[in-house]
């Protein structure tokens, strides 16, 4: 790939500016102060018209600079000013947004009065502070390649108060020990959101440094999604006024007060709690049926919610009647599980992964309970943040089960005495036989499941990651969906495939022929009525709520025994 120096683009910008063509410059179409009576040429405010009226088409609003269109009303007034040094003079403020600009050379020394640098959306990998002005106030850097401060943290612009560095690959113990108070005494405002910061207690104390450091912005690191945010945070940085766009309120400092004093309990994992509530809108699948449909297969139905679900956690636990439930790991209660995870690193592996969840079953009804609450503690908090960012897939499924009889004689077993016995009384219990026989018939064996997706949504997720993003309620909407699926979209088990396929043959051929004598009769055909939607949408309530500590009372009683 091609580097682009911020030199060329700035020479290009500039050249746009045709300081020395019309209506610009000192050119033969101005009007000389010894004969000011030529009537060909044009005099000096009917120039700064042309500029100025909105729809000349020499007016030009360049958003790169403030500057700009000053220096061409002074390349029009003035024109013997404008040479390079004047013009790299004249500018305070450049804004080069999304040029593909990888590096920056010494071309910015030359802007002796340049206050603010605007350098976002580019592939700048690496900045050093020897090719910036002194001057420079304002420095921003958003949305670039950069995974590691290096020289821009030596010696820095002594008079910086704004640095940028947000949705950047910094968060390595290098950058931490970059950001102090000794590489940057004059700093008022530092963005470091979208970053990729994971401890949290050495950041702050290296932040804390800062003298002048009043406002900060740290949502979107992993660390933020810890319970421990942003309480300590709050506490470690007294002298901080604004966190994440938000102003400290004096109850968060009382809230918060002596938080920063507990670092000992500070955790590093995040605990997710996913609760899928009602189900609304879901049609009955047995409407519709057929006048007079045989009596076997009985068919039931059944509905449950799953979703894929961030899997890199050491401990899962689902709420059962009021009480956590541990999956997998015996019945421990939350705050065991909780320790357990806080010390076990064996779980966190390299590659990121989801794993399945699913609610329990429940019957058709118009509106289904599902009442399930899972809750997960994570510590990959960067393979979360990932996650978070993408959002959570979930789906309805529904488990067809066809039921067929099995016929049982409770005839007993003849015996030798009782082989002799005529044909006539033979003839006279047969009757009496078949009508045993056919009461038999009660005990049903069902096939394998046949299960469907009937729909799918996606929940996104990604205000967790923002300040105050501690719950995502939503209701999730469906749409209109249909009765009952085709069945090429069901999900049977391959080792029942072919056990499935001919257990259905015998009802499917009887009902094609039905199907074929009622669509000769009435010109309908039956089948269209097993898709027909019904008329209401579908939607579940489903929520995500991540773990955090209001107050410094919460914390207290997680401290260690002296």
């Amino acid at each position: 790939m091609s580097s682009m120096a911020l030199s060329a683009v700035l020479d290009k910008h500039i050249s746009r500016l045709c300081l020395n063509q019309f209506p610009c410059g000192n050119g033969s179409w101005r009007k000389s102060k010894v004969n000011a009576e030529e009537a060909d040429k044009e005099d000096t405010d009917m120039l700064l018209d042309l500029l100025n009226c909105p729809h000349s088409p020499w007016r030009m609003d360049e958003l790169w600079s403030q500057q700009a269109a000053a220096l061409k009303r002074v390349a029009v007034v003035t024109p013997e000013r404008i040479n390079d040094d004047f013009i790299c003079s004249f500018f305070s403020s450049l804004r080069i947004v999304d040029k593909d600009v990888s590096v920056i050379d010494d071309c910015l020394l030359k802007f002796c009065n340049l206050e603010e640098l605007v350098l976002s959306a580019n592939k700048i990998s690496e900045i050093s502070a020897e090719n910036l002005p002194r001057t420079l106030k304002v420095l921003e850097l958003r949305a670039n390649c950069l995974s590691a401060l290096g020289r821009l943290a030596n010696s820095p612009p002594p008079r910086l108060q704004y640095l940028g560095l947000a949705s950047n690959g910094l968060g390595s113990h290098g950058d931490v020990t970059q950001l102090t108070g000794r590489h940057w005494p004059q700093l008022v405002c530092l963005d470091l959101s979208d970053c990729d910061f994971q401890a949290q207690w050495p950041l702050l104390k290296a932040l804390n440094t800062m003298p002048r450091l009043r406002t900060l912005v740290l949502e979107g690191n992993p660390f933020t999604l810890t319970p421990s945010y942003p309480g300590f945070t709050v506490d470690a940085l007294p002298r901080l006024s604004y966190l994440d766009a938000s102003w400290i309120t004096p109850e968060e400092r009382h809230r918060y007060r002596g938080m920063a004093k507990m670092s000992p309990v500070m955790v590093d994992w995040a605990s997710a709690t996913v609760r899928v509530g009602r189900l609304m809108g879901l049609p009955d699948p047995l409407v519709n049926e057929e006048p007079n449909p045989p009596e076997f297969p009985v068919v039931t139905y059944s509905y449950l919610i799953t979703y894929m679900f961030f899997s890199r956690q050491t401990t899962s636990y689902q709420e059962v009647d009021g009480k956590l439930k541990v999956q997998g790991r015996g019945n421990r209660s939350e705050k065991e599980t909780s320790d357990a995870s806080v010390k076990s690193d064996s779980s966190c592996l390299d590659t990121p992964c989801e794993s399945r969840h699913s609610t329990s079953h429940h019957p058709w009804s118009t509106c289904v309970d599902f009442a399930d609450v899972l809750t997960l503690i994570v510590r990959d908090v960067r393979g979360f943040k990932k996650f978070l960012s993408q959002g959570l897939e979930v789906h309805i499924e529904q488990e067809k089960v066809l039921s067929w009889p099995v016929e049982v004689s409770d005839a007993p077993p003849a015996k030798d005495g009782q082989a002799a016995t005529g044909k006539k009384g033979e003839k006279q219990g047969a009757a009496k036989t078949k009508d045993k026989k056919k009461k038999a018939c009660t005990e049903l064996v069902p096939d394998a499941p046949i299960t469907t997706v009937v729909a799918s949504a996606h929940v996104p997720l990604h205000s967790l990651l923002l300040s105050g993003g501690q719950r995502v309620s939503v209701l999730c909407n469906f749409g209109v969906l249909h009765k009952d699926p085709p069945p090429e979209d069901a999900l049977i088990p391959e080792e029942n495939a072919t056990a499935e396929k001919q257990a259905k043959e015998e009802p499917k051929k009887k009902a094609a022929g039905r199907a074929a004598t009622k669509k000769a009769a009435t010109g309908r055909d039956t089948d269209a009525d097993s898709i027909t939607p019904s008329g209401a949408e579908a939607t579940l309530e489903l929520s995500v709520e991540l773990k955090k500590w209001r107050s410094a009372c919460e914390v207290a009683p997680l401290l260690p025994p002296k």
